[in-house]
């Protein structure tokens, strides 16, 4: 088997596998996911908010937040791993994109140096 498919089945079984951030900590009455507070939840957990995170906090708006399609917050925990997963797949999608235009204007810049 060739690298490049042991690559993209590895990728394929994390994507699978990103809803157990959030079935785990339901499963056991725990909450959130580990380190997914924003800072209504630090104050809960440690009775104060933390000085950077209340200063940047309102920096970045997330286009999905919590990982699920907007109305999508109340459907429960099979409608909420699937817009995980989809989240995952976009993420992923986002990145490889990312790092071709990258690549290319590396290489037109490698090329010109020439």
């Amino acid at each position: 088997m060739k690298l490049n498919t042991k690559l993209w089945i590895g990728v394929a079984v994390l994507i699978v596998l990103s809803p157990l951030g959030l079935i785990i900590p339901d499963h056991f009455r725990a909450g959130s996911a580990w380190g997914e507070w924003g800072a209504d939840e630090m104050q809960k957990l440690v009775g104060y908010i933390p000085r950077g995170l209340e200063k940047l906090s309102d920096l970045w708006k997330s286009p999905m937040p919590d990982y699920a399609f907007k109305g999508w917050e109340e459907k429960g925990l099979a409608h909420l791993s699937l817009a995980y997963i989809v989240s995952a797949v976009i993420g992923i999608l986002l990145i490889i994109i990312l790092i071709m235009i990258i690549g290319k204007i590396l290489v037109r810049k490698d090329q010109d140096a020439k």
